[in-house]
């Protein structure tokens, strides 16, 4: 685990830079997609790069992490039409080429079983980018999930519904109780994962991530056993790391040559 810790707009330029590479090499790239607050500037800065130096995405493929049990097709929160706002659409990203859990799905197990299919179909993650929760949640897997566990429906915890609140008009009612969402076995088979944290309210679940036991009751602590996980944090989510120093000291004296 790489642990990089630097100002907010230097975290979202060494991200949209993986992500750049990675398209120009390997147009048909597949790129794992959040949502929620932490990956919003990575997704500005590649459409910039889309627009205005000509980064294109018309033969990737996307996968998102997780996705709304309910929500109608047309709601601005599903994560589908998220995803589709925040980042397909500003890009030359055909619609059938990102695709989700499906929320409305009459069988929702079956549901799930198909996704994973696909992903592996598609030949898998090239690079997934995530985000944490305060609780140490990563997509929606919550505290207790299985370290190996698959794509799946889970309910919510009451934290990540007060969370998510704000965008459902800070209206805890209205935000969902389930969700589907890939499993942290199939995050762990992504070849790449960039963990995005900022805010002082991501210090201690930032400290489990990186220091803390492997466990169930921290599931982002998972990402210790991974090949080629990249965690950007800035001064505020680093605040809890007893390894802040050794951490800054590493990446000032990494070799040019190395990338992320």
């Amino acid at each position: 685990m790489e642990v990089i810790i630097a100002p907010t707009d230097e975290l979202v330029r060494i991200a949209a830079q993986n992500i750049d590479e990675l398209l120009r090499r390997k147009p048909d790239a597949v790129i794992g997609l959040a949502t929620g607050s932490s990956p919003l500037a990575i997704y500005n800065e590649l459409a910039r790069r889309h627009n205005e130096e000509g980064l294109s995405f018309a033969k990737a493929r996307g996968f998102m992490l997780d996705e709304y049990v309910g929500l109608p097709k047309d709601h601005p929160e599903r994560y589908r039409n998220v995803i589709e706002k925040e980042i397909a659409s500003r890009v030359d990203w055909p619609s059938d080429q990102v695709e989700g859990p499906n929320g409305l799905a009459d069988d929702l197990p079956d549901a799930c079983a198909q996704y994973e299919q696909d992903i592996k179909a598609a030949g898998g993650i090239d690079v997934q980018i995530l985000g944490i929760g305060t609780d140490g949640h990563i997509a929606f897997n919550e505290p207790g999930s299985s370290l190996s566990s698959r794509t799946r429906i889970k309910t919510l915890t009451q934290q990540t519904r007060v969370d998510n609140a704000r965008f459902f008009d800070d209206d805890i009612d209205q935000v969902p109780k389930h969700c589907l969402t890939q499993g942290l076995g199939t995050i762990m088979e992504a070849k790449h994962i960039i963990l995005v944290a900022t805010g002082k309210a991501k210090a201690e679940a930032v400290h489990q991530l990186v220091e803390g036991p492997i466990s169930a009751l921290w599931p982002a602590t998972v990402l210790q056993m991974h090949p080629h996980c990249t965690v950007l944090l800035d001064d505020a989510a680093a605040s809890r790391l007893q390894l802040n120093t050794y951490y800054r000291d590493t990446y000032a004296n990494k070799p040019a040559w190395q990338g992320i």
